[in-house]
């Protein structure tokens, strides 16, 4: 059985990206949805919804020849996220 080292395994997860942030308006976005957001100039404090975040990160996407995988998969957690707070079960 091979032994592992807990403290360097636990040292090396990375708990930050995925702290959630108020941003107002009871929006939620995580560090890495923030600091992605950021990188692409996306207003995403402007926005009233996750709704509104997730058109301004698709018009983005939509101008780009490459699209940054980044930038696709908040677009996905965002997406989800809103479907899973917003639609009546």
């Amino acid at each position: 059985m091979k032994d592992y080292n807990i403290n360097e395994l636990v040292g090396s997860i990375d708990f930050n990206s995925n702290k959630f942030n108020d941003i107002g308006n009871g929006i939620l976005l995580t560090n890495k949805e923030i600091e992605v957001l950021d990188r692409y100039n996306i207003p995403y404090k402007n926005c009233t919804s996750l709704k509104e975040i997730i058109y301004q990160v698709e018009e983005i996407i939509a101008d780009m020849d490459i699209v940054d995988e980044e930038l696709d998969y908040i677009s996905d957690t965002i997406s989800e996220r809103d479907y899973y707070q917003n639609t009546n079960k």
